[in-house]
């Protein structure tokens, strides 16, 4: 191959996205013991954090739009792990908030980051870096 920039191992798309496929696949018997999908999941972080946020916010936090997060807020719902209500002070505003069952997963979850980080093997500097890098790598392509 004449051109160097087109080879697999030059990209930094593939380690990515092969990361990201394995997180997913570890994820997911972490996950199977609180029956959730790795999307619930991170759904359940960011209201663990907030308690309370518009189904906007919570897509813009999770880079989802609300065609892929709309059915999933609802089959949560069903499940009785969040509320869906209309906002008082704008009705064309849907807040979600954690039901007690939803913040009773929360201590359920609190070993996942932990056994899923001991499965990486990365000692906390390399975890920290890489992270940084992400968020910033994530920050500039969302600013362009």
């Amino acid at each position: 191959m004449a051109n160097d920039i087109l080879k697999l191992d030059n990209q930094i798309c593939f380690p990515l996205y092969a990361a990201t496929r394995e997180m997913t696949k570890r994820y997911r018997p972490l996950l199977d013991e609180l029956n959730l999908t790795y999307p619930q999941y991170l759904v359940l972080l960011v209201l663990w954090e907030t308690d309370r946020i518009s189904v906007k916010a919570l897509g813009e936090r999770l880079f989802l739009d609300s065609g892929t997060l709309t059915p999933m807020l609802k089959r949560m719902e069903a499940r009785g792990l969040l509320k869906r209500t209309r906002s008082k002070q704008d009705e064309r505003v849907v807040e979600v908030a954690l039901t007690e069952q939803g913040k009773q997963a929360e201590t359920k979850a609190t070993q996942i980051p932990l056994k899923f980080l001991q499965q990486t093997q990365l000692d906390e500097e390399d975890f920290i870096q890489l992270k940084r890098i992400l968020a910033k790598m994530l920050d500039q392509i969302e600013e362009s």
